[in-house]
Protein backbone atom coordinates (compact mmCIF):
# COMPACT_ATOMS: atom_id res chain seq x y z
CA UNK A 1 0.00 0.00 0.00
CA UNK A 2 1.45 3.22 -1.36
CA UNK A 3 0.70 6.57 1.04
CA UNK A 4 0.75 9.96 -1.13
CA UNK A 5 2.34 12.05 0.38
CA UNK A 6 2.42 16.21 -0.03
CA UNK A 7 5.38 18.86 -0.43
CA UNK A 8 7.23 15.53 1.00
CA UNK A 9 5.20 14.87 4.41
CA UNK A 10 3.28 12.32 4.58
CA UNK A 11 -0.62 12.22 4.89
CA UNK A 12 -2.16 11.13 7.85
CA UNK A 13 -5.81 10.78 7.91
CA UNK A 14 -7.60 11.93 11.01
CA UNK A 15 -11.20 11.52 12.58
CA UNK A 16 -13.17 14.23 11.62
CA UNK A 17 -15.27 15.67 14.98
CA UNK A 18 -18.49 16.00 14.33
CA UNK A 19 -20.66 19.90 14.17
CA UNK A 20 -21.53 21.17 17.88
CA UNK A 21 -25.15 21.70 17.85
CA UNK A 22 -26.08 25.00 19.74
CA UNK A 23 -28.93 24.31 21.88
CA UNK A 24 -31.61 27.20 21.63
CA UNK A 25 -33.21 28.21 25.11
CA UNK A 26 -36.61 28.19 25.45
CA UNK A 27 -38.82 31.51 26.30
CA UNK A 28 -40.97 30.80 29.17
CA UNK A 29 -44.81 32.44 28.10
CA UNK A 30 -45.54 33.46 31.40
CA UNK A 31 -42.10 35.56 31.61
CA UNK A 32 -42.99 37.14 28.50
CA UNK A 33 -45.57 38.12 29.33
CA UNK A 34 -44.48 39.86 32.45
CA UNK A 35 -41.81 41.40 30.30
CA UNK A 36 -44.84 42.72 28.27
CA UNK A 37 -46.55 44.26 31.28
CA UNK A 38 -43.76 45.61 32.47
CA UNK A 39 -43.24 47.67 29.17
CA UNK A 40 -47.30 48.63 28.97
CA UNK A 41 -46.86 49.53 32.60
CA UNK A 42 -43.81 51.87 31.49
CA UNK A 43 -45.39 53.50 29.01
CA UNK A 44 -48.44 54.22 31.15
CA UNK A 45 -46.56 55.58 33.61
CA UNK A 46 -44.72 58.31 31.25
CA UNK A 47 -48.10 58.55 30.09
CA UNK A 48 -49.58 60.07 33.37
CA UNK A 49 -46.28 61.77 34.46
CA UNK A 50 -47.07 63.75 30.74
CA UNK A 51 -50.93 63.92 31.77
CA UNK A 52 -49.99 65.65 35.19
CA UNK A 53 -47.50 68.26 33.91
CA UNK A 54 -50.36 69.45 31.56
CA UNK A 55 -52.77 69.77 33.57
CA UNK A 56 -50.86 71.55 35.83
CA UNK A 57 -52.90 75.30 36.26
CA UNK A 58 -53.46 78.54 38.44
CA UNK A 59 -56.36 78.55 40.58
CA UNK A 60 -57.98 80.04 43.76
CA UNK A 61 -56.84 79.25 47.40
CA UNK A 62 -58.00 80.93 50.25
CA UNK A 63 -55.95 83.20 51.96
CA UNK A 64 -57.70 83.63 55.44
CA UNK A 65 -60.64 82.61 57.41
CA UNK A 66 -64.21 83.30 55.97
CA UNK A 67 -66.83 83.08 57.60
CA UNK A 68 -70.18 81.71 56.53
CA UNK A 69 -72.25 84.29 54.76
CA UNK A 70 -69.67 86.48 54.55
CA UNK A 71 -68.94 88.63 51.49
CA UNK A 72 -65.40 87.46 49.63
CA UNK A 73 -63.01 90.14 49.05
CA UNK A 74 -59.25 89.75 46.81
CA UNK A 75 -57.56 89.70 50.18
CA UNK A 76 -59.41 86.67 51.38
CA UNK A 77 -58.10 84.67 48.02
CA UNK A 78 -54.54 83.79 46.56
CA UNK A 79 -53.44 82.11 43.47
CA UNK A 80 -51.40 78.88 43.54
CA UNK A 81 -50.54 76.48 41.40
CA UNK A 82 -51.64 72.82 41.38
CA UNK A 83 -50.62 70.00 39.59
CA UNK A 84 -53.70 67.63 38.50
CA UNK A 85 -56.58 68.55 41.04
CA UNK A 86 -58.88 65.72 39.25
CA UNK A 87 -62.45 65.39 41.45
CA UNK A 88 -61.60 68.99 43.14
CA UNK A 89 -63.18 71.15 40.53
CA UNK A 90 -61.55 74.43 42.15
CA UNK A 91 -61.81 77.89 40.53
CA UNK A 92 -59.75 79.23 38.24
CA UNK A 93 -57.65 82.19 39.17
CA UNK A 94 -58.88 84.07 35.93
CA UNK A 95 -62.39 83.79 37.42
CA UNK A 96 -61.04 86.06 39.98
CA UNK A 97 -63.36 88.90 39.24
CA UNK A 98 -66.24 86.53 39.29
CA UNK A 99 -66.38 85.56 42.70
CA UNK A 100 -65.53 88.36 44.11
CA UNK A 101 -68.30 90.09 45.96
CA UNK A 102 -70.19 86.66 46.11
CA UNK A 103 -71.05 84.92 49.90
CA UNK A 104 -69.60 82.16 51.42
CA UNK A 105 -72.20 79.27 51.73
CA UNK A 106 -69.47 77.31 54.29
CA UNK A 107 -66.69 78.66 56.96
CA UNK A 108 -63.87 78.48 54.27
CA UNK A 109 -60.35 77.79 55.91
CA UNK A 110 -56.86 78.79 54.93
CA UNK A 111 -55.01 76.82 52.81
CA UNK A 112 -57.80 75.08 51.28
CA UNK A 113 -58.83 75.53 47.19
CA UNK A 114 -61.90 77.48 46.29
CA UNK A 115 -64.74 75.91 44.54
CA UNK A 116 -68.37 77.33 43.37
CA UNK A 117 -69.91 74.59 45.63
CA UNK A 118 -68.82 76.37 49.24
CA UNK A 119 -69.58 80.38 47.48
CA UNK A 120 -73.23 81.56 46.92
CA UNK A 121 -75.17 84.58 45.02
CA UNK A 122 -78.48 84.08 47.12
CA UNK A 123 -78.75 87.15 49.52
CA UNK A 124 -79.07 86.73 53.46
CA UNK A 125 -82.11 88.75 53.30
CA UNK A 126 -85.68 86.15 52.72
CA UNK A 127 -88.99 87.07 50.92
CA UNK A 128 -90.66 89.06 53.66
CA UNK A 129 -88.08 90.02 55.47
CA UNK A 130 -85.69 93.73 55.90
CA UNK A 131 -83.15 94.35 57.08
CA UNK A 132 -82.50 96.50 60.47
CA UNK A 133 -79.31 97.95 62.14
CA UNK A 134 -79.30 97.92 65.66
CA UNK A 135 -76.61 99.46 67.78
CA UNK A 136 -75.14 97.34 70.91
CA UNK A 137 -72.64 98.40 73.51
CA UNK A 138 -69.78 95.17 73.67
CA UNK A 139 -71.51 93.88 76.67
CA UNK A 140 -74.69 93.20 75.20
CA UNK A 141 -73.70 91.35 72.43
CA UNK A 142 -74.35 87.45 73.03
CA UNK A 143 -71.72 85.76 71.88
CA UNK A 144 -67.79 87.32 71.30
CA UNK A 145 -68.68 87.36 67.83
CA UNK A 146 -71.87 87.06 65.80
CA UNK A 147 -71.87 85.82 62.32
CA UNK A 148 -73.62 86.26 59.65
CA UNK A 149 -76.25 83.60 59.31
CA UNK A 150 -76.44 83.38 63.23
CA UNK A 151 -80.11 83.18 64.43
CA UNK A 152 -80.93 85.08 67.23
CA UNK A 153 -84.01 85.97 69.41
CA UNK A 154 -84.95 89.86 70.21
CA UNK A 155 -86.42 90.49 73.52
CA UNK A 156 -88.08 93.80 74.94
CA UNK A 157 -87.09 94.63 78.31
CA UNK A 158 -88.95 96.19 81.15
CA UNK A 159 -89.41 100.47 80.84
CA UNK A 160 -87.63 102.51 83.24
CA UNK A 161 -90.33 102.89 85.24
CA UNK A 162 -89.85 98.56 86.23
CA UNK A 163 -92.87 98.03 83.98
CA UNK A 164 -92.86 96.05 80.98
CA UNK A 165 -94.70 96.98 77.39
CA UNK A 166 -97.67 94.33 78.83
CA UNK A 167 -97.50 94.93 82.44
CA UNK A 168 -95.30 92.13 83.36
CA UNK A 169 -92.43 90.27 82.31
CA UNK A 170 -94.13 87.36 81.12
CA UNK A 171 -95.68 89.26 78.83
CA UNK A 172 -92.07 90.35 76.92
CA UNK A 173 -92.29 90.59 73.39
CA UNK A 174 -90.46 88.70 71.15
CA UNK A 175 -88.71 88.69 67.66
CA UNK A 176 -86.82 85.93 66.00
CA UNK A 177 -83.84 87.63 63.82
CA UNK A 178 -81.20 86.59 61.49
CA UNK A 179 -78.08 88.39 61.62
CA UNK A 180 -76.74 89.65 58.02
CA UNK A 181 -73.49 91.02 59.66
CA UNK A 182 -71.70 92.50 62.45
CA UNK A 183 -69.45 95.17 62.55
CA UNK A 184 -67.24 96.46 65.64
CA UNK A 185 -67.38 100.59 65.78
CA UNK A 186 -63.84 101.75 65.64
CA UNK A 187 -62.91 103.22 69.62
CA UNK A 188 -66.68 102.67 70.70
CA UNK A 189 -67.45 100.32 73.05
CA UNK A 190 -70.25 99.34 70.22
CA UNK A 191 -71.07 96.81 67.84
CA UNK A 192 -73.70 97.63 65.41
CA UNK A 193 -75.75 94.15 64.46
CA UNK A 194 -77.31 94.42 61.00
CA UNK A 195 -80.47 91.70 61.28
CA UNK A 196 -83.55 90.20 58.86
CA UNK A 197 -86.35 90.88 60.34
CA UNK A 198 -89.77 90.09 59.31
CA UNK A 199 -91.85 93.02 57.78
CA UNK A 200 -94.32 92.76 60.48
CA UNK A 201 -92.08 92.87 63.04
CA UNK A 202 -89.86 96.25 61.92
CA UNK A 203 -91.84 98.91 63.19
CA UNK A 204 -91.73 96.92 66.88
CA UNK A 205 -88.09 96.52 66.89
CA UNK A 206 -87.87 99.95 66.00
CA UNK A 207 -89.43 101.52 68.58
CA UNK A 208 -88.08 99.49 71.38
CA UNK A 209 -84.49 99.97 70.24
CA UNK A 210 -85.40 103.91 70.36
CA UNK A 211 -86.13 103.24 73.71
CA UNK A 212 -82.93 100.75 74.14
CA UNK A 213 -85.13 98.44 75.62
CA UNK A 214 -83.76 95.13 73.65
CA UNK A 215 -81.97 91.99 74.76
CA UNK A 216 -80.51 90.11 72.06
CA UNK A 217 -80.03 86.20 72.77
CA UNK A 218 -78.14 83.81 70.43
CA UNK A 219 -80.17 81.08 70.04
CA UNK A 220 -78.25 79.03 66.76
CA UNK A 221 -74.86 79.66 65.44
CA UNK A 222 -74.19 79.18 61.70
Amino acid sequence: MSVATRNGNPSVDAPVAPPRVVRQRRVRPGLLGLAVLLIALGGLGSAFAITSVRATGSYLAVAQTVEVGSVLGADDLVAVQVAGGQGLDPVPSGRLAEVIGMRAAVSLAPGTLLTMAQLTDDPLLGPGQQQFALGLRAAQVPAPKLRPGDQVLLVSTPNNDGNSSGGGSSSATRFTATVTDAVSTEGRDEVVVYLALAVRDVPAVVALAAQDRIAVVLTKAA
